[in-house]
């Protein structure tokens, strides 16, 4: 625990020195719930959780005027438990995102770190109205547990805007000496931003050989994901379309192993298909609804399964809300997802959130 907190301490002196070179900010935010689980193979199980509807965290961010259109930026940001004050990764402080880079005006923005992979950031901005967060949360069906969220060694290029259009690439090494490729990972994003309409087009593709000292690497087939998410704002009513392809070894890693007990466990697929349609209904002025109907089609197993999910976020002011959020999971043929939130895969086939957020 004193490690963690000299960590804490230590970011915070080097945040303050940089004041005077260059402009730097303290951030983050603190999310705290109600959780009640239900269906799980141990039983029912309410709990007091960080985390439900964004992840808390604290970070420190800054950028650095180099002239010409140039800029110099960093991020390290922690994730926190509200729940009990501790790390959400033991021994880390920067598990979330740690990274630094160049911004140019005029040719995009190049960084290098531990980031978030397009896939990740398409589904959470774009395409799901929970944005990843709540009981509702596309992750609890949709591929994004491990890997396919944030990545070690990265090498990551955004492009500047262009009459709406901007496109990002990301290249991870895997690291292992003696195979190139084993554990590398790669993605691409197009994007399309103009008025009332966003959409996203992403690829990612992930190699989960592992080379073992003094024998022969670990190889498995490639693992790939193709992602198409879209919202349009009709203002009475925001609607939200995401479909996903996964094929391949751990293109589709199972949230929770086998959550309900079964004598034959779920089996991962790597030949599977996501669909997700949803809304945000605003109500009065500080009120929105979120909705969403999910989809996991199993075309190898079989094992399918869909969720249906409501909640509701009132903002008292522009940084602090409450929340109540549920969600149910329907599986079928031995199926074995569950409903989740932001920061936990969960524990049954459905889930109750009553919280509340504040960011600073």
């Amino acid at each position: 625990m004193k490690k963690k907190l000299f960590g804490v301490v230590a970011l915070g002196a080097i945040a303050a020195g940089a004041q005077a070179q260059s402009n730097v900010q303290i951030y983050g935010i603190i999310d705290a719930g109600v959780v009640a689980e239900r269906g799980g193979a141990a039983g029912n199980l309410d709990k007091v959780t960080s985390g439900v509807g964004s992840a808390s965290r604290l970070g420190f961010k800054g950028t650095e005027d180099l002239g010409g259109g140039l800029s110099a930026l960093f991020i390290l940001e922690s994730g926190v438990k509200v729940d009990t004050g501790e790390s959400d990764v033991a021994g880390s402080i920067a598990n979330r995102q740690a990274l630094v880079g160049l911004n140019s005006r005029d040719y995009g923005m190049l960084t290098l770190g531990r980031q978030k992979t397009a896939m990740y950031k398409a589904l959470g901005e774009v395409g799901d109205p929970f944005g990843l967060g709540y009981a509702g949360s596309a992750k609890n069906l949709f591929p994004l547990a491990g890997p396919n969220t944030r990545t070690s060694n990265t090498i990551a290029y955004a492009t500047p805007s262009l009459y709406g259009f901007s496109g990002e690439a990301t290249y991870s090494l895997g690291e292992q000496q003696g195979d190139q490729s084993a554990g590398r990972q790669y993605g691409a994003a197009l994007a399309y931003s103009n008025g009332d309409l966003n959409a996203r087009l992403v690829y990612n593709n992930r190699n989960s050989d592992s080379v073992v000292p003094g024998a022969a690497t670990v190889s498995h087939d490639l693992g790939h994901n193709a992602l198409f998410v879209a919202n349009y704002d009709f203002h009475i009513v925001k609607a939200f379309f995401a479909f996903g392809q996964d094929k391949g070894f751990n293109s589709a890693v199972l949230p929770v192993a086998n959550a309900y007990g079964y004598k034959d466990a779920p089996k991962p697929t790597t030949d599977s298909r996501d669909l997700l349609i949803g809304a945000t209904i605003p109500v009065g002025a500080r009120g929105t609804v979120m909705t969403s109907y999910l989809h996991k089609d199993n075309r190898q197993w079989h094992q399918d399964a869909s969720q249906l999910a409501l909640g509701y976020s009132y903002a008292w002011s522009r940084r602090t809300s409450t929340y109540l959020a549920y969600a149910k999971i329907n599986n079928r043929n031995g199926a074995g997802y569950t409903v989740g939130n932001d920061t936990e895969a969960g524990s049954g086939n459905a889930a109750f959130n009553l919280g509340v957020r504040h960011s600073f």
